[in-house]
């Protein structure tokens, strides 16, 4: 996915470092991710959240607060508060470029932020929070240690994470204040709530209070055993895959008219991450994985190459024998096609060579009253499919090398 780095100003004049992710095709939305306390705009999820998304025509923003990451200022001037306030100022930058967002992920604490930010972002359509504590103050024993100091001189020196963080008694008293409860109750958008039941750092009772405080349409999804940062690669895959499916039902995408030449469109597959081979591919608003078997270096997410040709072949050769049986008005009730692919040698085939050719067997299954002859002759109309057509015939592949 293309990629654009700049800054904007955030809460308190202070350049942010922003990435913008941007979709390889047509932009159809934008969405705006907020990181979870302490942590960066390039956590493992924010990344693969963003690929997914990108996917499917949604640009996304991701930035480090103030004084985290590469952004300017001081993190121990900041609190709740601020980071709310630095949401808003990232969400005027996208509107000063026409890319106003309309959909907002949080995680962790980013997740309470974007509940907070929501309804005072015009356009907001829907908003999805990962392990989102709702009580802010929830944070505060990430460093439980350190509060009689902090109590006593007004600022103490922690360690979250092995980095040291200076936390003042302002930060304190800003998150004691930051109830959520009145956020959900305006919050005008749809809400996906994601959470992991053995989450060790935001219990799960967060994700039971957020979604009785909130109004529908609201969502709860389990991300079953995933740690709180998501840092398993399968997690992150999977909470990007649940964000992009949710937010399709709320988030307008009206993709223009398909290129001239390509009435389907473009097919477009790209890498889901550089580990693996894992890919993520779209097609208009359809989106599919396909990946390789672990003994073949992948990480068994979806379909192989060849997996997927055999699926469409079995898909054509179902959808002609329905068609041409509708046509007819012949009582098939169900059709069912199991495909299998080898390699096998030209003259075991048949064929007038000794090079290896690909075979595949279909096996097709039809159901309903049908007498013989019409048995027979959709045997014969399966042969006539045109994916069946197209692999038995000599093709042509022209490919280059994109600017």
């Amino acid at each position: 996915m293309p990629t654009e780095r700049f800054t904007f100003p955030g809460h308190s004049g202070h350049d942010l470092a922003a990435r913008l992710d941007l979709p390889d095709g047509p932009h159809l939305a934008t969405a705006l991710f907020a990181h979870c306390f302490t942590c960066g705009k390039d956590i493992a999820a924010a990344r693969r959240i963003s690929a997914r998304l990108t996917g499917l025509g949604i640009a996304v923003l991701r930035f480090d607060f103030t004084g985290l990451g590469h952004s300017k200022g001081e993190f121990s001037n900041t609190d709740f508060t601020s980071n709310v306030e630095d949401l808003l100022a990232a969400c005027d930058a996208l509107g000063a470029r026409g890319m106003a967002p309309s959909l907002l992920i949080g995680h962790s604490l980013g997740g309470a932020a974007v509940i907070k930010a929501a309804a005072q972002m015009p356009g907001i359509k829907a908003v999805a929070t990962i392990g989102a504590p709702f009580d802010p103050a929830h944070v505060a024993q990430n460093f439980e240690q350190a509060l009689p100091d902090i109590m006593e001189h007004g600022v103490a020196e922690v360690k979250l994470a092995g980095r040291p963080f200076r936390i003042t008694q302002d930060f304190l008293d800003d998150i004691e204040q930051g109830s959520l409860t009145p956020a959900l109750s305006d919050l005008g958008a749809a809400l996906l709530i994601l959470h992991a039941p053995r989450d060790e750092t935001v219990g799960i009772d967060n994700a039971a209070e957020i979604f009785l405080a909130a109004k529908h349409p609201k969502s709860f999804v389990t991300l079953d055993d995933a740690d709180h940062l998501l840092t398993r690669e399968d997690d992150a895959h999977y909470a990007a895959d649940v964000i992009a499916t949710w937010a399709k039902r709320y988030v307008p995408l009206d993709r223009p008219a398909p290129p001239p030449g390509a009435p389907e469109g473009v097919v477009r597959v790209s890498e889901a991450g550089t580990q693996g081979l894992l890919q993520d591919i779209q097609s208009g608003p359809h989106h599919l994985l396909a990946d390789e078997p672990e003994s073949y270096g992948g990480s068994n997410m979806g379909l192989s190459p060849y997996g997927l040709l055999s699926a469409a072949l079995g898909a054509c050769t179902s959808m002609t024998l329905r068609m041409y049986a509708r046509r007819k008005g012949w009582p098939l009730e169900h059709v069912k096609v199991d495909v299998t692919h080898d390699k096998v040698h030209g003259q075991d085939a048949g064929a007038q060579t000794g090079a290896k050719i690909d075979r595949f067997r279909r096996s097709i299954t039809v159901e309903g009253d049908l007498d013989a002859d019409q048995r027979r002759r959709l045997l014969q109309i399966a042969d006539k499919c045109p994916v069946h057509r197209t692999l038995e015939r000599a093709n042509e592949i022209e490919t280059e090398l994109a600017d």
